[in-house]
């Protein structure tokens, strides 16, 4: 274990922040989000991981139930909730349509997103961003978290703003019903 995970090891963000839990993106979980990488509360391939702790920085495979008649756009976000920060870390924001179905592995790229897939503004960056837990920390749990809306993001922000919009500004100005919601959580540890 290193010094600073020893010294942060109490230090988690926790689920009090996450999407799941704002007021604006409440609906009934309806939606079974799974993936051929990993089950729920299983420990994510470091292929997914992110490239500067030896990992590929790959999106996994995500599959869901279909979603409720009425839904306009999918929106996926993925947070770290073990982070020894106030908040969860945002790791990918993306709108997706919902014809879609799945998503293939590297699908949330920020320079090649698979097509239906709008990658947006993360806390890191853009696009998908694998797990980089800080060393001796222990274990992070990293959930994504898709949500059916009745009306699409851009449509209510506007596609620019939308695309500029820090996650949690975008997050939390979310004015479209949530139809149906769903989520699956990963780990990850160094």
């Amino acid at each position: 274990m290193t010094l600073l995970g020893r010294l942060l090891n109490n230090r988690r963000a926790g689920e009090a922040h996450t999407a799941w839990n704002l007021p604006n993106l409440q609906g009934p979980a309806l939606l079974t989000l799974t993936s051929r990488h990993f089950a729920h509360g299983e420990a994510m391939p470091p292929r997914h991981a992110a490239k500067n702790v030896g990992g590929g920085n790959l999106s996994p495979h995500l599959t869901w139930t279909a979603p409720p008649p009425g839904t306009a756009q999918l929106l996926l976000v993925v947070e770290d909730t073990d982070v020894p920060l106030p908040r969860p870390a945002v790791h990918c924001v993306a709108l997706v349509d919902p014809a879609s179905g799945d998503l293939g592995p590297g699908a949330l790229d920020a320079r090649r997103p698979a097509a239906g897939v709008w990658v947006l503004r993360s806390t890191i960056g853009r696009g998908y961003h694998g797990p980089a837990p800080v060393k001796g920390h222990g274990p992070h749990r990293y959930t994504f978290q898709l949500f059916a809306l009745a009306a699409t993001v851009d449509g209510a922000l506007g596609a620019e703003t939308a695309d500029r919009t820090r996650p949690r500004a975008l997050l939390g100005g979310i004015t479209a019903p949530v139809l149906a919601r769903g989520r699956l959580t990963g780990t990850y540890e160094r």
